[in-house]
């Protein structure tokens, strides 16, 4: 067991306990609940291709944004008073980030760039101060190499702010590119060298469980806007058809995830000698498929509920066919980075979602959407099938 002195902020590590998720850890979620909302909605409204990078985009700000906090609380204690204020002003600044992204490549650019920045760099300055204060110099040596990097982006994302739009876009593409190949290269800085994945000694279980807790912020999200959709309807056979499809796809997407994967994947970070390459690309990176999926998923599923019928076009079939697809895909990757397999189901689920993807020109939204659900019914199915009990003992 690691002991912590009684005034350092960092979790106290008890050898056979996981750290638990605290409930102000849940408290920070529900500024994301409304960052997906948002996401999905911006989506809706810029159904195009400029829309779904720009989309693509803001989503990854998101994600990175949301997944370095669960690292530093893997780290600290949510339940000492000094962490709990920097969360509540995390989420301060992350409802200002959420209600920014509608208007982010508008009027907003340079709200939600600041706003961003200041968590990243704010964040990780306070890690610092909590690692030196606790005498973990390894661990604060590393969060200085942190806060180097995400300076150095936060820069773009600020100029980028300036912006117009187009130079916008370029701009936060590059300070995205500098965050998300940090992690990749160990935050090399000359002169401080780079970390090692075994220098990152976390609580894998806590990392899963938070990471876990966001697919279903995602899913809840994706059912939200179906039963809003739904409620301002008329209440036809197409649309609760419609409305029923959206619920079974949302189920299946659970399945797919939480029956096996979930529960294997927190006990092979728990278990491994290095947790801290799993979390790294199992949890950090791959992840960021299955939530980009799910929030296409719920854009299709909203699309088939407003025009069930008539002919699929490309706008529709690519948020209906695509979503699921890459949420398996994700799926795929998160299941083979954990067991060394590769799922076949979920391979034949892809070429089954290509396969729709072909059928589109000659199917309505609400059969298109029927199919991409039985494909995602068929995924889990068979999954569950071939892995029976034995996984989850």
């Amino acid at each position: 067991m690691k002991q912590v002195s009684s005034a350092s902020l960092l979790r106290e590590r008890k050898d056979g306990s996981e750290a638990r998720v605290g409930s102000v850890e849940l408290f920070f979620d529900l500024v994301f609940v409304f960052a997906v909302t948002q996401l999905s909605h911006f989506l809706l409204h810029h159904l195009t291709l400029l829309g779904a990078v720009q989309t693509c985009l803001l989503l990854m700000a998101v994600w990175w944004v949301w997944i370095y906090t669960s690292w530093v609380t893997n780290w600290l204690d949510p339940d000492k008073t000094q962490v709990r204020v920097m969360l509540f002003l995390l989420m301060l600044a992350g409802l200002v980030l959420s209600t920014s992204l509608p208007e982010a490549f508008a009027e907003r650019g340079l709200t939600f760039a600041a706003a961003y920045a200041s968590m990243q760099v704010g964040r990780s300055l306070f890690a610092l101060w909590a690692f030196q204060r606790a005498g973990r110099r390894a661990d604060a040596k590393n969060f200085q190499r942190i806060i180097i990097w995400l300076s150095v982006s936060a820069l773009f994302w600020i100029f980028g702010g300036f912006a117009a739009p187009g130079p916008r876009l370029g701009l936060w593409a590059v300070a995205l590119a500098i965050e998300y190949s940090g992690p990749a290269v160990g935050f090399f800085v000359p002169g401080l060298g780079r970390s090692e994945t075994t220098d990152w000694a976390i609580e894998g279980g806590h990392l899963a469980e938070r990471c876990g807790l966001f697919v279903i912020i995602a899913l809840g999200e994706s059912i939200l806007v179906t039963g809003a959709t739904f409620a301002e309807l008329e209440w036809t056979w197409p649309a609760l058809a419609a409305f029923v499809m959206a619920l079974a796809g949302s189920i299946a997407m659970w399945w797919v995830y939480f029956n096996v994967g979930a529960e294997r994947g927190s006990k092979q970070i728990e278990q491994s000698d290095d947790p801290g390459r799993i979390g790294r690309f199992a949890y950090t990176y791959v992840h960021l498929l299955l939530i980009g999926g799910i929030i296409l998923t719920a854009v299709g599923d909203e699309v088939i509920l407003s025009h069930p019928q008539g002919h699929a076009e490309i706008r529709t079939t690519i948020p209906v066919v695509g979503g699921p697809a890459l949420y398996v895909a994700g799926n795929l990757l998160f299941k083979h980075a954990i067991s060394g397999r590769w799922q076949l189901s979920h391979l034949v689920g892809l070429s089954l979602f290509a396969l729709a993807a072909l059928l589109a020109r000659d199917a309505s939204p609400l059969v298109l959407g029927a199919l991409a659900t039985s494909v995602l019914i068929v995924v889990a199915g068979w999954e569950t099938r071939s892995t029976g009990d034995r996984t989850r003992h």
